[in-house]
């Protein structure tokens, strides 16, 4: 019962790191990929920086730089948390197995002190012989044997915990050292955002010494905004309307049919704006299929960090209401299709390319694109180049949306996180 204790043990802790380490290694990766996102951000702003003009794609990269930044801070800390607990676990561990080992060691001790005043094969001989019966001899032989047997088994075990115990030992070591290391980048970090919150500091400043030039800067890019987000949306509207003639020439000629036929004509129901863009069943499906991966769809840039968020929001005193999110990428970016669907739309809109992909009754729509690679009614699969990226403010970003009919919907519940 001992033994099987133990062993119960030691299978607990062997799963409970193996978990400790899963977890580790997830936070590992998702401090990289923050760090790579900061990266790109001062990147871009290193480029920017010479320009003494102040611009709205600066104020928006710094701001997401920090966000980034208190995010890495996170999830050292998170990390740090779990060596704790690993930590406390392994010390837990090590007492544990050091007490089972001297206990261990005990009972052997025990068991060799008795061999020893039993090792003439004359006293086993006689203590087979003297027993009562020959059920009882055999008995007696049988744990002779199993003593030599257990005493065996105890001795490896005694190797077994040892060993275990060396290499708990080892792995404490490690993950003090570790936290140790955790700790210091966790400084390092904090300087660092304590540095990029006092750049900030300027840039407010700087902001309310340009206030006047910085407001006209944003009234005119809201301008062009509303410019570009009105030939979206009639563009969406165009494909709605084009449904709606098909459906109802369809109906015509179904009523035309039924006539010559003599026979009633079916019962026309009104049609919703999803019932038309799902009138087919491969449109139907190609919904359906989108729907299902909201929440796992790629980037529309392998590399890049959302500056601007779905919503309204607010910049300096200024309220912007935005239709989608804004993606700083890398110059020169590939844009891609997060999902396969059909070019209906490409569009150049003040000296910048649109594209709307259709997914159904489901719109994609990549703005601010610097050259296009596709063509209007080209079947385009997930990931698939479409274009490259343009600059705002020498700033290399994507305005990326999603819309459900003509309702713009929060990429960021659709994109993988």
């Amino acid at each position: 019962m001992k033994l099987y204790k133990l062993l119960l043990f030691l299978f607990l802790v062997t799963a409970g790191s193996a978990a400790f380490a899963q977890s580790s290694a997830q936070l590992k990766r998702k401090k990289e990929a923050l760090q790579r996102e900061i990266e790109l951000l001062q990147k871009n702003l290193n480029k920017t920086a010479s320009s003494k003009k102040l611009t709205l794609g600066e104020i928006r990269t710094l701001n997401a730089k920090i966000s980034l930044m208190q995010n890495k801070i996170g999830v050292i800390n998170s990390e740090i948390k779990n060596l704790d607990g690993q930590i406390h676990e392994n010390t837990n561990t090590v007492h544990n197995l050091q007490g089972q080992l001297a206990q261990l060691k005990k009972e052997y001790a025990g068991m060799i002190r008795f061999a020893q005043r039993n090792r003439n094969a004359y006293d086993k001989m006689m203590f087979i012989f003297a027993a009562k019966d020959f059920n009882q001899a055999y008995k007696r032989i049988k744990y002779l044997q199993q003593f030599g047997q257990y005493r065996k088994k105890q001795a490896d075990y005694i190797m077994g915990t040892e060993k275990n115990l060396n290499y708990k030992i080892v792995i404490l070591d490690k993950s003090l050292k570790e936290k140790s290391n955790l700790l210091k980048e966790q400084e390092n970090e904090k300087q660092k955002l304590g540095k990029n919150k006092s750049e900030q500091s300027v840039f407010l400043n700087q902001i309310s010494k340009q206030e006047k030039q910085f407001s006209k800067d944003i009234a005119a890019r809201k301008k062009q905004q509303a410019v570009i987000d009105r030939n979206i949306r009639d563009a969406i509207q165009r494909e709605i309307a084009l449904a709606r003639k098909k459906a109802e020439e369809e109906e015509r000629l179904a009523a035309a049919k039924a006539k010559a036929e003599n026979k009633v004509a079916p019962v026309v129901k009104a049609k919703t704006s999803t019932s038309l863009l799902n009138a087919t069943p491969e449109a139907a499906k190609l919904s359906s299929a989108f729907e299902n991966n909201r929440g796992s769809l790629p980037w529309p840039v392998s590399q890049g960090s959302i500056t601007e968020h779905f919503g309204r929001h607010k910049v300096g005193e200024a309220n912007i209401d935005q239709n989608g999110v804004k993606i700083e990428t890398s110059e020169g970016a590939n844009v891609r299709a997060v999902f396969n669907g059909k070019v209906s739309t490409i569009r150049n809109s003040l000296g910048k390319y649109f594209v709307i992909i259709r997914h159904g009754e489901y719109f994609t729509i990549y703005q601010n694109l610097a050259s296009v690679s596709v063509s209007v009614g080209e079947t385009v699969s997930t990931k698939q180049s479409i274009g490259v990226v343009g600059t705002s403010d020498d700033t290399p970003e994507l305005d990326f949306q999603i819309w459900r009919n003509t309702s713009p919907q929060n990429p960021e519940a659709w994109i993988s996180k």
